[in-house]
């Protein structure tokens, strides 16, 4: 395929206005399925956790979970929407392998909640307000897996498996309204408000969120049109981004590609587009369905979803802070400076440093390694820090450089070992050996050596130039494989060159 022309970012906001639309799919963490009783977990082997429902075999009917309902409804509360007084389910009819019954379940023109609004902040600490359209109810596809090629996409594949695990997993599509006035801030805007919505999803304890895993994924939107146009341009959705740095990516890459083709005279074409993060691009999906093309009518086998107003009060009550006001007590509590605070936000990691201090890590220590070494490493193996490490094992390393187990330096071997999946922090110091030495005894001896080895800076030290301590420090801690705490050392160095 050939590569897409490009145009400078800059340029093309200086000759187009982007606008912005995001469908982001949550699953929801129920116990089982949306509507039916087969479990619903991640990481169970393929075709296990499926019931004739799941698979659309004659006879099997729908049950609709209750616990789905009310988590749909504290999500659509959080987004600031309305609830309708009563929501019916319809059939979004079309064929793909990994939907067997050859529709899905979903809502149409009666979703559960509508109208609202949704309040992200900047890097910059400017806020900006996303409008919602609607948040409706549905369920998951299974997944496919396409064998052979070089892509892992179907293009070249030489067959595919369908895994129905993952289908009737029960959803919730927040879809926004068209978002105007992004400008050069589009890209980290789309950043933003994914980010704001996994807060959401996370503080209410409705759904893992782990993009990753595809708990949480972006189909993001986007058109451009001349500055003063009032007519919308064609859009393209480029589907299924699962990573907060991928959808800003994305959105970048689809302005400059879409200026390209309109600057030149062409025109973009009404598709889905897949997104490749390895090299950073889009490329064609299928052509963009409208309403029509799905035949939705109202799913026969469901009544319509009537909540009690009680019901809607009381999950209103339960509501947790907003995240911009959670972002604010957070920066308070943890004693962050703005500048601090701003790294975290930017950084997408509030969810994992939170956890991390909830599992008992200082803040600053919990900031230390998620915007440091964990993302440093995240960065090499171009994966999100939470794929390689959890705010347990984070919380728990930690502890163990508290304990004065370990230094900076072996707590970065360990950090790695947990990586590898070789155990947990204090399985891995056990079992390698990593602990810093904390008897004086051995040293002492290391120091002696050291010391001797070097008469002149031995001497230097005992004419009180106490800076020559380094060299002789320095030989210890390799003698001790850098399982020697520098400032113990430090100390006895000082001590035994009066005494050698």
């Amino acid at each position: 395929m050939a590569k897409a022309k490009l145009m400078d970012f800059d340029k093309a906001l200086e000759m187009f206005e982007p606008v912005l639309g995001f469908e982001v799919h949550v699953e929801l963490s129920t116990k089982t399925k949306m509507f039916s009783a087969a479990p619903n977990f991640f990481g169970g082997d393929p075709n296990t956790n499926i019931t004739p429902t799941c698979l659309g075999l004659p006879g099997s009917l729908p049950v609709v979970n209750e616990q789905a309902i009310r988590y749909s409804i504290s999500l659509g509360l959080a987004l600031g929407c309305s609830i309708a007084p009563t929501s019916r389910f319809a059939r979004k009819n079309y064929f793909y392998p990994d939907t067997p019954k050859n529709y899905q379940i979903s809502q149409y023109d009666e979703p559960i909640a509508f109208e609202g609004e949704v309040e992200i902040e900047l890097a910059d600490g400017r806020s900006f307000t996303i409008p919602i359209e609607r948040a409706h109810m549905e369920e998951d596809a299974g997944k496919l897996t396409h064998v052979g090629g070089s892509t892992g996409r179907i293009q070249g594949a030489d067959y595919s498996l369908v895994d129905y695990n993952r289908a009737g997993v029960p959803l919730v599509e927040i879809v926004t309204k068209p978002i105007f006035g992004a400008a050069a801030d589009a890209p980290e805007l789309a950043k933003a408000y994914v980010a704001t919505i996994r807060d959401i999803v996370v503080a209410l304890g409705i759904s893992d969120a782990r993009m990753e895993r595809g708990n949480l994924r972006c189909d993001a939107n986007v058109s451009l049109r001349p500055h003063g146009q009032e007519k919308l341009g064609t859009r393209t959705e480029t589907k299924n981004v699962n990573s907060l740095r991928s959808v800003e990516r994305a959105v970048r890459y689809e302005i400059q590609r879409q200026a390209a083709i309109l600057a030149d005279g062409g025109t973009i074409t009404q598709e889905t587009r897949h997104w490749h993060e390895d090299t950073g691009t889009t490329s064609p999906g299928r052509p963009k369905s409208d309403a029509d093309d799905y035949r939705y009518f109202p799913e026969p086998d469901l009544l319509p979803v009537v909540p009690a107003p009680e019901l809607i009060e009381e999950l209103r009550a339960a509501l947790p802070e907003k995240p911009a006001e959670r972002r604010r007590r957070l920066k308070a509590d943890w004693g962050f400076s703005d500048l601090e605070f701003q790294d975290v936000v930017n950084s997408g990691l509030l969810v994992e440093i939170t956890e991390t201090v909830a599992a008992g890590a200082a803040p600053q220590s919990a900031r230390k390694w998620w915007t440091g070494e964990v993302a440093r490493l995240a960065n090499i193996k171009n994966v999100e820090p939470a794929e390689l490490v959890t705010a347990a094992q984070i919380a728990e390393l930690q502890q163990l450089v508290d304990e004065g187990a370990l230094n900076d330096r072996l707590a970065r071997q360990v950090l790695e070992f947990v990586i590898a999946g070789e155990g947990s922090p204090r399985d891995i110091v056990a079992t390698k050996g990593l602990a810093v030495v904390s008897d004086d005894g051995a040293l002492i001896a290391a120091i002696d050596e050291a010391l001797l080895a070097q008469p002149d800076v031995l001497e230097k030290i005992r004419d009180g130039k106490v800076q020559a301590a380094g060299a002789v420090i320095g030989a210890v801690m390799k003698a001790m494989g850098g399982t020697a705490d520098a400032g113990r050392v430090r100390e006895l160095v000082l001590e035994r060159a009066k005494q050698v």
